[in-house]
């Protein structure tokens, strides 16, 4: 058995991560490492002590909303900012840290991962949200498909 490298590793954990998912259009999990340590993860769902939207049906979905437009008009917190949240609630800085996404980021992500200071973004499949891509082109973030054919 070959031994997985660090990316795929990393994503694979993402992957796991997004089983927790409670997101009835999509499951999205990340992970933030740093010096290949995993600092944090997070999946996208409703807030803690919240009713999920696997309940109440999405409100996104009844109101036929295009995917990658008014993030707002949602109930759950993303995977990115979960994960971010979930280091801060633990002290954890993720200044300098990779995040492994089963999804690119959206803009409302995007925004939080630039001021957190994360300095990779590795992701797993596409997103249709132009100004995340835009946002991320403006900074020193480095921004990698995985794998590398899937840019």
């Amino acid at each position: 058995m070959e031994r997985p490298s660090h990316d795929e590793y990393f994503m694979s954990m993402a992957e796991l991560v997004s089983q927790r998912s409670t997101c009835v259009r999509r499951r999205v999990g990340a992970v933030i490492v740093k010096d290949k340590h995993i600092l944090s993860t997070g999946y996208n769902g409703s807030p803690k002590g919240t009713s999920h939207c696997e309940d109440l049906g999405c409100i996104r979905e009844q109101m036929h909303i295009p995917s990658g437009t008014r993030h707002e008009l949602c109930r759950g917190v993303h995977a990115e900012q979960n994960a971010v949240a979930q280091a801060a609630y633990f002290g954890v800085s993720v200044k300098d840290a990779t995040l492994y996404t089963t999804t690119f980021p959206c803009s409302m992500c995007t925004k939080i991962l630039i001021n957190s200071g994360i300095i990779e973004v590795v992701y797993k499949t596409g997103y249709a949200d132009d100004l995340s891509k835009e946002l991320l082109s403006e900074t020193k973030i480095k921004v990698r498909g995985f794998p590398e054919e899937t840019k």
